[in-house]
């Protein structure tokens, strides 16, 4: 009797405020559905959950995303289990009432939070705006978001250089009262596929 390979059952969560979804999308797909709808399944079973809430930054992420991400995860053991990957998709709300020390600390401690369950994570950065003066804060925060991931060994996808004086991306936003569009979605979910993703999920690209 020939063996029947099983595919891989992976459960992936994804974390962070009303970019995940695809709001002001004509094509209603957003970047990450985007990102899903280009991800080979070949061998696997990959069973998304999409945990946004608008307006939220790093610090409300980090005091509800383990709750949260449990019950969508499932058991850590036995038939019923799966692989566990989680997507942190971030951006610039903590600016407003903290630093990017403190905005640091709350991703390391949702990173370090994961890993010790075994969670693999990828890290999508905070995006640009219009402003440049504003855009200035998000380039450091940027950058420190990207020392905490890269420094754990997690992938973390730069969305912020860029797109900063991307032309598409900038007609978009101005189109679209400062939200990304149908072109916008499409330039973050092409950095996304083009910076690590496949490997991340352990999928051929």
């Amino acid at each position: 009797m020939e063996e029947v390979t099983l595919p891989r059952r992976v459960r992936l969560v994804a974390i962070g405020d009303e970019l995940l979804t695809p709001a002001a999308d004509p094509r209603a797909l957003g970047w990450l559905g985007r990102v899903m709808s280009k991800t080979p399944l070949d061998g696997i079973q990959l069973e998304p959950y999409v945990l946004a809430v608008p307006g939220e930054g790093v610090e409300a992420l980090s005091k509800r995303w383990e709750g949260e991400a449990a019950s969508r995860f499932g058991p850590i053991a036995g038939e019923d289990a799966a692989e566990r990957y989680l997507l942190v998709a971030l951006n610039d709300k903590d600016l407003r009432s903290a630093s990017s020390a403190r905005a640091r600390l709350n991703l390391a401690n949702i990173l370090d939070r994961a890993s010790q369950q075994g969670i693999r994570c990828f890290v999508v950065g905070p995006v640009p705006g219009l402003d440049p003066d504003h855009n200035r804060r998000v380039a450091e925060l940027n950058r420190a978001y990207m020392d905490v991931a890269e420094r754990r060994g997690h992938t973390y996808v730069d969305a912020f250089t860029p797109l900063a004086d991307h032309a598409q991306w900038r007609t978009d936003l101005t189109a679209n009262e400062g939200r990304p569009g149908q072109a916008a979605f499409g330039l973050i979910a092409w950095l996304v596929l083009h910076r690590g993703w496949h490997a991340w999920l352990g999928v051929k690209e």
